[in-house]
């Protein structure tokens, strides 16, 4: 049996690709074990499916002054020598790394002992983890076209991201029933993030006297945002956060309106579902989302719609107008081979071990 070592925490956008991943990694026959922090919030995660967990030591490395930056250093070198003790232990046959500053020490340490690597970057620019990874690793895996330039000659592989299989195989009827929806009228989605986002919540409700009479609306607002005074108004659902409806509100959506978070944005790839991204400004991040809109774009995925830019008339054109061109959208998705990421890993991961192998 094929040995693979997964790795990635932080937050859940490093660890629910790894989870995606992992059915088709045990279909190709990968006995799977998981490196993550001491007591990061992947351990839940991880333990939860039963996969073998093992706890390293982790330390951030910033970018700005704090006082932690003299004492994290040395977790980063305790971590080293923990991973490449459980790579001793574990004698993986490839190492696949989603990123998060835990998984620094756990590629330089399987590049020491001759294991190869294989790191995903989801964002346009890699971060500063990865930054620190790449150089040793087998191949980078990435979302955007553009990242490539970002990488070393020959290391960058366009995969797309790892998509849950659940959200795949939602079913479009339950969806309208959860809603109580009819067939007759075509349905938007709204996802403003898990905190929601204000600028978005009020253009779209807004504009419910001009889009409710062509469309379905189903919006996700964020917890505590959920507006009491229009509740039960015909064709308009809201919720406040969504878990497990999530697969069958996508299933049953036409038409997706949403931030621009990479992992997001790759699954509406994946379902072929036409889409309006309203990024995070510049001010509230550090730009990654308008880059990945962008690149959405330009490459005939999405209509990117700034948030400065967002009224009640600018969203209901932009609706319009991607319903309308709604097919062209859906081609352009088809398209692509980074529709497919679980598929082109798990190969590379194949390649990676023949690769090896032949070196040895």
């Amino acid at each position: 049996m094929k040995k693979i070592l997964l790795t990635g925490g932080g937050t859940a956008g490093h660890v629910t690709p790894n989870i995606a991943l992992m059915p088709a990694l045990k279909a190709d026959g990968y006995q799977i074990s998981y490196i993550g922090s001491y007591d990061g919030m992947e351990r839940r995660l991880i333990e939860e499916l039963n996969i073998p967990y093992y706890g390293i030591s982790s330390g951030k490395l910033r970018r700005y002054f704090d006082i932690k930056n003299f004492t994290d250093p040395f977790k980063v070198v305790k971590g080293y020598f923990e991973a490449k003790k459980l790579m001793k232990k574990l004698n993986p046959d490839v190492v696949f790394s989603k990123g998060g500053f835990v998984t620094v020490p756990v590629v330089m340490a399987a590049k020491r002992c001759k294991i190869p690597a294989i790191i995903h970057e989801s964002d346009m620019t890699p971060g500063l983890a990865n930054k620190l990874a790449i150089p040793s690793a087998y191949k980078v895996c990435h979302n955007f076209p553009e990242t490539a330039d970002s990488l070393p000659e020959g290391k960058a592989v366009l995969s797309g991201s790892p998509i849950r299989k659940e959200l795949l195989e939602g079913d479009r009827k339950k969806g309208l029933e959860i809603c109580g929806f009819n067939e007759e009228k075509p349905v938007i989605l709204v996802i403003g993030g898990s905190l929601g986002a204000a600028a978005i919540n009020e253009a779209v409700r807004k504009a419910l006297p001009v889009l409710l009479p062509s469309y379905q609306i189903i919006h996700v607002c964020g917890k505590g945002k959920v507006d009491t005074s229009i509740k039960g108004m015909p064709g308009y659902i809201q919720f406040d956060f969504v878990k497990q409806e999530l697969s069958d509100l996508l299933a049953c959506a036409d038409l997706i309106i949403s931030r621009a978070g990479s992992n997001a944005i790759c699954e509406f790839l994946a379902l072929h579902k036409p889409n309006i991204l309203i990024p995070l400004p510049a001010h509230a991040s550090r730009g990654d989302q308008i880059l990945n809109a962008a690149s959405f774009e330009k490459q005939g995925f999405s209509y990117l719609l700034p948030e400065e830019m967002v009224t009640d008339e600018s969203l209901t054109k932009a609706v319009n107008e991607v319903f309308e061109n709604r097919e062209t959208y859906i081609q352009a998705m088809k398209s692509t081979a980074a529709s497919n990421a679980i598929d082109i890993i798990v190969k590379l991961c194949d390649e990676a071990i023949g690769s090896y192998k032949k070196k040895k």
